[in-house]
Order: C-alpha cells, then sequence, then structure tokens
C-alpha cells in the first residue's frame, strides 16, 4: 500500500529540517530531531531543535508535541491539550487538509511517496501571518 499505512509508519526518530519562508522575504530554519513514540494507543510526536530567526543571531531551542491516534482510515492529530489539529487519511500518497483557527487558515500538503523521507508543507494566512513552512523527515537508524 502506498503512502503513510498505519501509526507505526511513524514510529521512531526522524532528522527534521525545516524553512519557513514568510511572505516579506524573511527566513527562518529548524534542525532537529523528531521522536514519535507509543503510549498505549497512541503515538506521540515530540520534536526538539534549534531555531535560527535571524542569520547573526544565535539560534533559540524549539520544542512541539502532538497526539496521534487511528479513526479507522484516517489519523487525528491533536495538539499537546488533546485539542483537535487535522486529519490524515491514510493510504494517500499526497493528501492535504485545513485547520481554521480563526481567523487564521493552516493548509497542509503531506508527501508520503518515500515512508523513508517524508515531508510536510503548511500554508499559513491571516491577518498578522502570511508564511509557507517546509519541512522534511528522514528516518534515523534505529538503535
Amino acid at each position: 500500500m502506498p503512502g503513510l499505512t498505519s501509526l507505526s509508519s511513524l514510529e521512531g526518530q526522524w532528522r527534521c529540517d525545516r524553512r519557513i519562508a514568510h511572505a516579506d522575504g524573511a527566513v527562518n530554519t529548524y534542525a532537529g530531531t523528531t521522536t514519535f513514540h507509543r503510549s498505549g494507543p497512541r503515538l506521540i510526536q515530540d520534536e526538539d531543535g534549534l531555531l535560527t530567526m535571524q542569520p547573526d543571531q544565535p539560534p533559540l531551542r524549539a520544542t512541539r508535541r502532538y497526539l496521534w491516534t487511528r479513526d479507522g482510515s484516517r489519523l487525528e492529530c491533536a495538539f499537546e491539550d488533546n485539542r483537535p489539529f487535522h486529519t490524515v487519511p491514510l493510504h494517500t500518497t499526497h493528501p492535504e487538509t485545513t485547520h481554521l483557527c480563526p481567523p487564521d487558515r493552516y493548509h497542509v500538503s503531506y508527501d508520503f511517496s518515500d515512508m523513508r523521507k517524508w515531508g510536510a508543507t503548511w500554508r499559513v494566512e491571516g491577518p498578522g501571518k502570511a508564511y509557507v513552512m517546509t519541512s522534511t523527515y528522514m528516518r534515523l537508524p534505529r538503535g
């Protein structure tokens, strides 16, 4: 089956490289690791890395956590406090979905055509934000 097939497809540790291109021309970068680990029937996604806001300034430590569960033929992603974030259909190589957080809109396009190296591109629009965030996840060796 092509694409993301189950929660276990994500399980493990990944190198994450991210580029955040703002409409005003500013570019931020992030480099770190993303770990998907089991907690009962769900996966917890933990990110930990360094965010570079300006080339001439030291990077900042950046962390985030999401919760993933399976619901039939899709995966549900929630924020750390269990608020729903977005849904990803299984067995699809290029799923897309939108999260509305009025007045902002977050649209993601995933690329699961190669599960050893997959990606997510978020297009974010709102009164105070306009950027494209592209993340690439490369599976790290186990152990």
